[in-house]
């Protein structure tokens, strides 16, 4: 199955990856390069543990949707 992401959908499937990411490093999964913890913390200027930020992720999403 393919989807078409376009438009104002990218930023929201952009924020769906990078909460996803963030829910395995929690979980403790490591990955070369840049964390999505830190990403999210110097776009989004959450502050705090990773799962303090995941808790604030999840809390901005919802008001997306």
């Amino acid at each position: 199955m393919s989807m078409v992401i376009q438009g104002d959908q990218i930023g929201l499937a952009r924020l769906m990856t990078l909460k996803k990411m963030l829910k395995l490093e929690v979980r403790g999964m490591k990955r070369s390069g840049r964390s999505a913890y830190s990403i999210i913390k110097s776009e989004y200027g959450f502050r705090g543990s990773k799962q303090k930020v995941l808790d604030q992720l999840e809390s901005m999403e919802i008001q997306y949707n």
